[in-house]
């Protein structure tokens, strides 16, 4: 038997794979400093995102998917 997919799935462009990160981020010229958006990142894509993300000054932080569900 295998693990039924997750309902979270990575946020990179055609990818299907389960999420296993939420990178939280904002874009400060938009929102409050508190504000929080999340996009989600599998193994494969977290780094790609994370870079995109901190390039532009938006990355706040990188937690497990886990603890978005807490």
């Amino acid at each position: 038997m295998h693990e039924p997919p997750s309902d979270l799935v990575c946020s990179a462009r055609g990818c299907t794979h389960p999420a296993d990160f939420g990178l939280l981020w904002n874009n400060p010229s938009l929102h409050t400093p508190e504000r929080r958006k999340t996009w989600l990142a599998c193994e494969e894509h977290r780094e790609h995102l994370s870079q995109f993300l901190g390039t532009r000054g938006f990355l706040r932080e990188v937690v497990e998917v886990a603890q978005l569900r807490a």
